[in-house]
């Protein structure tokens, strides 16, 4: 089982945090709709039905709180402002008016993609168990079983595991994996490391580790999560 794509409209007037920010998301299987100001978000509002809102507090052409009142209004969708700074005041009044979640620029991705599926999982609008080969992942109390047995992963090879289940399909070169990793991590965590965890994470939850059907090798690219 994988989870759906979500639709998210990123109401943003900065190109290049828009582009950015787009380009992320699609990266975890979101279908992006981006709106540069309030009217054209107003607009996308009436005629699509989103599963989530990133919203800039400050649009040149009006405010994000009216685009925030309307997504409310017209399917009660989650939303999460965008805020220049750590502004106490239009956060309360974000809060106030109805907005689930904030996060102040600049923001890390690994950050705001944690933000969006929580809010999302919040709200029922994610999948938070996993079934990939014998192995189940449960993303919202954090286990994992195999073979109906539980599994006991340290943080970091929890973590290598949920980079997988987010890019499923794709490969992952090992600069990737360590990109990934690397701000969670308690340690600096080399290529060498990175074969190591690969390794024990294998051993806890492959049938045969040697011959594995989770995580998979693929010869002279990286690994890719199952079939």
């Amino acid at each position: 089982m994988y989870p759906a794509m979500h639709t998210i409209l990123l109401v943003e007037d900065d190109a290049d945090i828009a582009r950015n920010l787009s380009a992320l998301l699609a990266a975890e299987n979101y279908q992006v709709t981006i709106a540069s100001g309030q009217k054209i978000a107003l607009q996308r509002i009436s005629e699509t039905k989103f599963d989530l809102l990133l919203v800039d507090i400050s649009l040149p052409d009006g405010s994000g709180y009216a685009v925030c009142t309307a997504a409310k209004r017209a399917n009660d969708t989650p939303v999460i402002f965008l805020t220049a700074a750590d502004d106490e005041v239009s956060v309360v009044t974000g809060f106030d008016m109805g907005a689930d979640d904030y996060i102040a620029k600049p923001f890390r991705p690994m950050e705001l993609l944690s933000r969006v599926k929580s809010v999302l999982r919040r709200r029922g609008k994610t999948q938070s168990l996993f079934e990939v080969g014998s192995i189940t992942i449960d993303t919202v109390r954090g286990t994992v079983h195999k073979h109906q047995t539980e599994v006991f992963l340290s943080a970091l090879e929890y973590r290598i595991l949920l980079v997988f289940l987010n890019n499923k399909g794709i490969v992952l070169t090992r600069s990737r994996l360590l990109e990934e990793i690397w701000d969670v991590a308690g340690e600096y965590v080399n290529d060498n490391t990175l074969t190591v965890y690969i390794k024990r994470l294998r051993e806890k939850i492959e049938d045969d580790p040697q011959n594995p059907d989770v995580i998979k090798t693929v010869r002279g690219l990286g690994y890719r999560l199952g079939n």
